[in-house]
C-alpha cells in the first residue's frame, strides 16, 4: 500500500492529516461560534420585544440552525470558490455583527415584530446583490485600495475587536458578574495555556494551542464549581448564576436531529428598510477586502489578488442574499478568524473546510451546536484578546509594506485619528442625521476606512 505524501499545513493548497485537519479547522469553529449567533439573538430580541414574542419563540431556535448552516456552506464557496463566487482564500464566513445598529434602526422604524424582521431579510436579499455587483466591479476600483488603505482598515478592524475581547475576557459586557475575579482569572488561564503551547511546544500542540487552551477553559469552569459558589447577589438584591458556569441544561433540551427550514419569515421590501442597508453593504464590501488583505499578508506573507478580492466580494454579497433565505443576517468574512490565521500562520484550506463541515453539522445536530454554544465568555476572551491583536499587527505590516513616506503618515494618522476617534466616540455625531450615525457610530471601521480612501485620492503622490 502507497504511503501518502503529507505537506504542511502553512500551505494552501497543501495535503494534511484528516485528524490535523479537524483539530485545527475546530480551532475557527470555537473563535468564530459565539459571534456567529450573537447578532440573530440581539435582531430577534429586538423585533420581539416590539412584537410577536410568541412566534420568535418558537422561530428562533430554527434561526440559529440555520445561521451555523448558512456560515458552513457559503465559507466552503469562499474556501473553493464556484466560477467567479468565491476568492479562494483562507477565509471564514459567519453572521455580521456590523449590520446590528442599522437592523436594530430599521426593527424600530417598522415597529418591530415579525413585519420587521421580514423587512430586515427583505433588504438584505436586495442589499447582498448589490454588494455581488460590486465584487464584480472591483478591479477598475481597486486603485482605490492600494497597501496603505487596506493597511489602515485592517489596523482599524483589529482596533475595533481588542476592546470586544477585552470585554468577553472580563465575561462579557451584559454579564452581572461582568469584571469578577473568577471570569478575569479564567481568561488569563486560557491566555497563558494558549501562550505555553504556543512558544513552549512545536508541530501540532504548537498550531492547536488555541483549540487546547479552550478546552482547558471548559475544564477549569468544570472544576470551579467544586470549590466556590455558582450564584452571585446583584446591587439589587436578586440573586444570578454566575456567567462563567457551563449550562449542560441548554444542551440536554437540544434535539439530535433538525433540518433547516427554508425562509422561516416571509421577506418584505420596503424603501425605509432598504436604502440605509444598501449603504452597510458598501461598507462591508470594504471591510471584506481589509479582512481578505490582512489574511493574506499576514497568513501568506504577499498582497491579495485582483481575482481574490472580487470572488471574495462577491462570495460575501451572494452568500447574504442566500442566508436571508433561511431568515439568517448577512454573512461576511469573520476577523476573528483572520487574526487565529495571523497568529498562527494555518492557512491550509483542507484544515478550514473542515471546520466549515463542522459549522454544518452543527446545523443539522442542535445538541452538538448547543454543547460549543455555552463557551463561557471569558474563556472565549482569553483567545480573543491575543488573535484581535494579531490583527493589529497584521494591519501594520500592510501600512510599512512600502517604505512609509510623509503622504502614507499622514493617510494613516488622519483616518486613525479622525475616523477611528469618531467610531470610537459615537456621541459626537448624535446632532447629525440618523443615517450617519448608524453607519459611522457603530465602530471606528467604517470612518476610518472613508476617511483613509478620500485622503489617498486626494493627496497629490510624491515624485519618484
Amino acid at each position: 500500500m502507497e504511503k501518502k505524501e503529507y505537506t504542511s499545513p502553512y500551505d494552501f493548497e497543501g495535503k494534511i492529516p484528516l485528524k490535523q485537519a479537524v483539530i485545527l479547522g475546530l480551532q475557527h469553529v470555537l473563535a468564530m461560534f459565539v459571534g456567529n449567533l450573537t447578532p440573530v439573538l440581539i435582531i430577534t430580541g429586538a423585533c420581539a420585544a416590539m412584537h410577536d414574542a410568541d412566534v420568535f419563540a418558537a422561530i428562533q431556535v430554527s434561526l440559529l440552525q440555520n445561521a451555523m448552516l448558512i456560515a458552513g456552506v457559503v465559507t466552503l464557496v469562499q474556501l473553493f470558490s464556484i466560477g467567479p463566487i468565491g476568492g479562494k482564500v483562507p477565509i471564514i464566513m459567519g453572521t455580521s455583527s456590523g449590520f446590528i445598529g442599522v437592523f436594530q434602526s430599521v426593527a424600530h422604524v417598522m415597529g418591530g415584530g415579525v413585519l420587521g424582521y421580514g423587512a430586515i431579510m427583505g433588504a438584505s436579499i436586495i442589499g447582498g446583490l448589490f454588494e455581488t455587483v460590486l465584487g464584480f466591479l472591483l478591479k477598475p476600483l481597486r486603485r482605490f485600495f492600494p497597501s496603505v488603505v487596506t493597511g489602515t482598515v485592517v489596523l482599524s478592524i483589529g482596533l475595533s475587536l481588542i476592546g470586544v475581547g477585552v470585554a468577553s475576557f472580563g465575561g462579557g459586557s451584559s454579564a452581572k458578574d461582568y469584571g469578577s475575579v473568577e471570569n478575569l482569572l479564567i481568561g488569563l488561564f486560557v491566555l497563558v495555556v494558549i501562550l505555553a503551547f504556543k512558544h513552549g511546544t512545536k508541530g501540532m500542540l504548537s498550531n492547536s494551542a488555541v483549540l487546547i487552551g479552550i478546552i482547558c477553559g471548559y475544564v477549569l469552569c468544570m472544576i470551579l464549581p467544586l470549590f466556590i459558589s455558582t450564584t452571585g447577589v446583584a446591587s439589587d438584591g436578586t440573586e444570578f448564576v454566575k456567567s462563567w458556569v457551563l449550562n449542560w441544561d441548554k444542551v440536554a433540551q437540544a434535539k439530535w436531529f433538525a433540518l433547516p427550514k427554508l425562509m422561516p419569515v416571509k421577506p418584505v421590501f420596503d424603501l425605509r428598510a432598504i436604502l440605509p442597508v444598501l449603504i452597510m453593504f458598501i461598507v462591508t464590501a470594504v471591510e471584506t477586502v481589509g479582512d481578505i488583505s490582512g489574511v493574506m499578508e499576514g497568513g501568506m506573507s504577499r498582497e491579495a489578488t485582483d481575482q481574490e478580492l472580487s470572488g471574495g466580494v462577491i462570495c460575501d454579497g451572494i452568500g447574504s442574499s442566500i442566508a436571508a433565505l433561511f431568515g439568517v443576517l448577512p454573512n461576511t468574512s469573520f476577523s476573528q478568524n483572520v487574526g487565529l490565521v495571523t497568529m498562527t500562520k494555518i492557512v491550509n484550506r483542507f484544515a478550514l473546510a473542515c471546520g466549515a463541515i463542522f459549522l454544518i453539522i452543527c446545523g443539522l445536530f442542535p445538541k452538538l451546536a448547543a454543547l460549543v454554544s455555552i463557551m463561557p465568555q471569558s474563556v472565549l476572551g482569553g483567545a480573543a484578546v491575543i488573535m484581535f491583536s494579531s490583527i493589529v499587527m497584521s494591519g501594520i505590516q500592510l501600512i510599512t509594506k512600502e517604505p512609509l513616506t510623509a503622504r502614507s503618515m499622514t493617510i494613516v494618522s488622519v483616518a486613525l485619528g479622525l475616523g477611528y476617534g469618531i467610531g470610537a466616540n459615537s456621541a459626537i455625531l448624535m446632532q447629525l442625521p440618523q443615517a450617519i450615525q448608524m453607519i459611522c457610530g457603530e465602530s471606528g471601521i467604517v470612518p476610518a476606512a472613508f476617511v483613509a480612501i478620500i485622503l489617498n485620492i486626494l493627496l497629490p503622490k510624491e515624485k519618484q
